[in-house]
């Protein structure tokens, strides 16, 4: 399977971080997808990816913290094993596939996160790389390493055996029946700091691995920013990747959003899908004291988020412990409109943006015109975009998104009342 038949749409889903951070366990992940099983798969959210320190025993036993250098479950050709204490179905040499099989019965798609590169405990045993006559210290990048994780070397890509050992773990991942895989520490200048985009190599190494396994899955690289000089080569080897750093709920965060969405808006594409992170929507944050917070997003900075975030094309992936959703994130989640537009739409492109204001336009296959206007100043305001500045001409029957309602007819201009940090997502059926 190509990388470009692959994830033709944005990918929906839910990943642990958010939550959960390097500590989720395999009753959180399998509660977290029968949420999605019985009250979100119907409106397109599909993926359950279990996030970073899966290998880890001790993993959250510091609360939210890596532990440095610490010990990591691998099997006898250094690649990480799930952690049996963590996930008991892992027992006896199963891996993920015990969870792979369940959350496929739910009528859902797997994915874990990995660190790019080989675990250091591997290279310190010295340990073989499988189909090969080299060990994992004979592979490594000892200078190669993530400034925030401690885990991992970087793989030499010049060194025999750099590539088979990609392929032996991405053939594992395809033996536990893998879906999606999120790769870290990989896709901007973090990695390695003296040579920007050095990573380069590793990302066409897991792009031969994943073609070479046989079996199909989303490549989606982090963290970000992304290089936008390096679209080129992101959209020939991912299938996503990240356009920022981690993105919390924090009101400059998705306001600097817009200018990021800008940036990239031309590299959207079948199979290719800049990634605005996940979305800290309900309880997030909840391994660093057992409780948790409700995101501190107000309710119109969710629509916000979630407008921008669907006309853009982002991948959507859920953040927070969804079985604690109240009423209205649950309604935020199941519209059925919005999500067709994110699946569905093509063409979309920013009208304008500044300070207090933006507006996004793209268009449906059944020749309607979706328009997004964006409060972004610190009170209410009307917004307004013209028929001439979105390309339109003709009258229109106006349609509201996120209130299901139809609002009338406009012939000139789109305008509304949002209240600050606001939005209002409209289909327009030009007559």
């Amino acid at each position: 399977m190509k990388k470009n038949e692959v994830a033709m749409t944005p990918p929906m889903g839910w990943n642990s971080w958010d939550c959960y951070g390097p500590s989720v366990n395999e009753e959180q992940l399998l509660g977290n997808a029968k949420y999605i099983a019985d009250n979100l798969k119907d409106y397109g959210w599909g993926y359950v990816v279990c996030d970073i320190q899966w290998s880890e025993p001790t993993a959250g036993k510091e609360g939210w913290a890596y532990r440095p250098f610490a010990h990591l479950d691998l099997d006898q050709y250094g690649r990480q094993i799930p952690a049996v204490n963590r996930f008991p179905s892992a027992a006896d040499g199963k891996g993920f596939k015990p969870i792979a099989d369940k959350i496929h019965g739910m009528g859902l798609k797997f994915g874990i996160h990995i660190m790019r590169g080989v675990p250091r405990l591997a290279v310190h045993k010295q340990l073989p790389v499988l189909g090969t006559n080299t060990t994992c210290d004979r592979i490594a990048s000892s200078d190669s390493v993530c400034r925030w994780n401690s885990d991992m070397y970087g793989v030499n890509w010049q060194k025999e055996g750099a590539q088979a050992y990609y392929n032996s773990i991405f053939a594992l991942y395809a033996e536990w029946e893998v879906d999606y895989v999120k790769v870290d520490d990989i896709c901007n200048t973090n990695a390695y700091p003296h040579a920007p985009y050095s990573a380069e190599k590793e990302i066409e190494m897991i792009r031969k691995a994943i073609d070479n396994s046989g079996r199909q899955m989303v490549l989606s690289l982090s963290p970000g920013p992304a290089i936008i000089e390096k679209a080129w080569h992101l959209r020939k080897n991912a299938n996503m990747w990240r356009i920022t750093d981690d993105f919390w709920d924090e009101w400059h965060l998705l306001k600097e959003m817009f200018e990021r969405c800008e940036v990239w808006q031309r590299q959207v594409s079948e199979g290719c899908w800049p990634d605005c992170d996940m979305l800290p929507l309900g309880k997030i944050r909840v391994a660093r004291d057992g409780k948790g917070h409700y995101t501190r997003f107000t309710k119109d900075e969710q629509i916000t988020m979630m407008t921008l975030w669907s006309i853009f094309r982002s991948p959507l992936i859920l953040g927070g412990e969804l079985r604690d959703n109240d009423d209205w994130t649950l309604a935020l989640l199941q519209n059925a409109e919005v999500y067709r537009m994110n699946k569905e739409s093509y063409g979309a492109e920013q009208i304008f943006r500044n300070e207090e204001t933006a507006a996004w336009k793209s268009f449906d296959k059944d020749g309607s015109v979706y328009i997004a206007l964006f409060n972004l100043s610190d009170s209410d305001s009307e917004i307004a975009v013209s028929f001439e500045e979105a390309g339109l001409t003709g009258t229109a029957a106006i349609y509201d998104l996120w209130d299901k309602a139809t609002i009338g007819n406009a012939d000139s201009e789109i305008k509304a009342n949002i209240p600050m940090h606001g939005a209002k997502l409209y289909k327009l059926s030009i007559k």
